[in-house]
């Protein structure tokens, strides 16, 4: 079985926002969204020619290098990035024939959105057709009262936003379902003819794809009945197993990203992970297509499943 439908959900990062997928109000090349605020072509809040800054660059990044004590050179350690910082240079342009009204509600609505909130929200950006977006919160405003301001009412604000996960995702996720193993049952005898083969065998596997540049954290669902549920990474050697049982309409949700294991959306069940289970936010999808396998000591193999919901993530 191979990967299929688009999925909603949040970022796998981080995997969601209110109102759907990010970035569903861009209609076109170089608008922004913010929460529910478009920016952009179109809008009473221009882009600035300098653009945004901190969106295509890498984030910065941490390392584990060592310096040879006794040679020239060092050791190459492990990178981790840091978190993604975007700047913007917003034109708050509002209709000349709307008068100080006109200005004002454009005001509002930005202070609206870049209100202090303690939750992270999508914001997306669209460049030459492909829609990215990050989970961020707004560190900075600055909207300057000067005369311009005051006479033309036109203002040039400068807009910060900083994203923990460093990653951009696609805006659109994906998901693929797989079920336990099924045997062919073969012909039935005595043979008759036409032959009949019976329902076709199933492998247990799935193959996603994570299209961009950076490990993708996969949102995983599974639905029993089956005892002892396991998903295996064949492109890497990882594997997830919990060691208990799902009755038949039982879930065990599974968030790589934020490392959570919740049985029937409220339980935590982290603990029945198995010696050899890799810690949750191990098991990511790296860029390209990915093998996984569904697998338990027992279960239906008409009712139990693995669904594995992803963004393509991108540095």
């Amino acid at each position: 079985m191979s990967a299929g439908t688009a999925y909603g959900r949040g970022a796998t990062g981080g995997t969601g926002a209110a109102g759907g997928d990010p970035g569903a109000l861009i209609t076109t090349d170089g608008q922004v969204q913010w929460a529910r605020l478009l920016l952009g072509p179109g809008t009473v809040f221009w882009i600035a020619a300098e653009g945004l800054t901190g969106w295509e660059e890498l984030p910065g990044l941490e390392s584990s290098d060592a310096n040879r004590p006794a040679a020239h050179g060092g050791w190459p350690g492990t990178q981790w990035a840091q978190p993604r910082t975007v700047t913007a240079q917003v034109w708050l342009a509002p209709d000349p024939d709307g008068g100080p009204e006109a200005a004002l509600a454009a005001l509002r609505a930005l202070r609206s959105a870049t209100a202090v909130r303690d939750e992270e929200e999508w914001l997306a950006v669209r460049i030459h057709g492909e829609t990215l977006a990050v989970r961020a919160r707004v560190v900075q405003r600055v909207v300057p009262t000067d005369r311009q301001f005051l006479t033309s009412r036109l203002a040039k604000a400068t807009l910060q936003w900083k994203a923990m996960d460093p990653r951009r995702y696609a805006s659109v996720a994906r998901r693929a379902a797989v079920g336990l193993p099924r045997r062919e049952p073969g012909l039935t005898w005595p043979l008759t003819w036409p032959l009949n083969w019976g329902t076709p065998g199933a492998v247990g596997e799935v193959t996603v794809e994570n299209t961009g540049s950076a490990p993708a954290h996969p949102l995983i669902a599974v639905t029993g009945p089956c005892a002892v549920p396991r998903l295996a990474n064949h492109s890497d050697g990882t594997w997830l197993e919990y060691g208990l049982t799902l009755s038949q309409g039982d879930v065990l949700e599974i968030d790589t990203a934020d490392g959570t294991v919740l049985f029937n959306g409220t339980a935590s069940r982290r603990h029945t992970a198995t010696v050899g289970s890799v810690p949750e936010e191990l098991f990511t999808l790296a860029p390209g297509a990915t093998r996984l396998s569904f697998r338990a000591e027992s279960g239906d193999a008409d009712l139990a499943s693995a669904t594995v919901a992803w963004r393509s993530a991108e540095w």
